[in-house]
């Protein structure tokens, strides 16, 4: 069952996400050749603490780290090493806050250095796509109109959508109904109404959709080793159309990129 949230539930999920995309900015200053996923994970964990809220990741479902960083060809749920990162690499990093009874929950794909064109277009695309779900997260529309948005798009350029992997609602558990899988048909699902909040995350392989779960029990690879790409926001419907609770701006800031691109989605309330 969808547990629809009021606006004084959705300011409170607000902070929570706003935390979320607050550690992410700290970590973009960071994140270069020669640094480890283990010091990220350290420095994302502290930060979280101090600023009054739980690392949400750390022990759910048995998960032994802060935060879920992913280099490459990992998906998602990658664990934390000390493995320097290398010029050329990309890194999905997923980050979970539980404050005020409430989660936030989202991720962004950095670069490390400089990439390869056709993995630079790769994140282009995937955060692109994102962008083209949280559009259709409008009341009145289902959930399969989100799903169809993000596969449309991000195939048109030949990418791989994962299946096995899905978005989720978001509220006073990490993982609501109801499921937003990135790929599925216009017209079914759920339908969307006013309170709904939903963690959209698209999770695009540059070579084929297959995935490899590994014996580890976390770390998710794409079946070809190709790179993949990972973007995630906590978005909700208010007065019929969608609003972040999440931001990259933290990140932009810290990496000194222009973007418009949150406006159409960006509201008071």
């Amino acid at each position: 069952m969808i547990q629809l949230k009021t606006i004084e539930e959705l300011r409170l999920m607000r902070e929570s996400a706003q935390l979320v995309s607050k550690t992410l900015g700290l970590l973009a200053k960071e994140i270069k050749p020669g640094v480890t996923t283990a010091h990220l994970d350290k420095l994302g964990g502290e930060f979280i603490r101090d600023n009054g809220g739980e690392p949400a990741f750390l022990g759910m479902y048995g998960f032994p780290n802060n935060l879920c960083i992913s280099p490459n060809a990992e998906v998602v749920h990658g664990i934390p090493n000390d493995k320097p990162l290398e010029e050329g690499d990309i890194l999905s990093v997923d980050c979970g806050v539980y404050m005020n009874g409430f989660y936030g929950d989202h991720a962004y794909s950095f670069q490390v250095g400089e990439v390869a064109p056709e993995t630079k277009k790769l994140l282009q695309i995937t955060k692109e796509s994102l962008y083209k779900g949280i559009e259709q997260c409008v009341r009145g529309k289902r959930i399969g109109d989100i799903s169809f948005a993000i596969q449309n798009y991000c195939e048109k350029e030949g990418y791989g959508v994962v299946r096995e992997l899905v978005g989720h609602g978001l509220g006073r558990k990490m993982h609501e109904d109801p499921q937003v899988p990135n790929y599925g048909r216009k017209g079914s699902g759920k339908v969307i109404k006013d309170g709904i909040a939903l963690a959209i995350e698209p999770m695009i392989n540059l070579g084929t959709e297959k995935v490899k779960f590994h014996k580890d029990g976390w770390t998710v690879t794409s079946l070809d080793m190709s790179p993949s790409a990972h973007f995630e926001h906590d978005v909700c419907v208010i007065e019929g159309k969608p609003v972040l609770l999440s931001t990259y701006k933290y990140i932009y800031e810290a990496l000194g990129i222009v973007s418009d691109e949150e406006k159409p989605f960006t509201r008071d309330f």
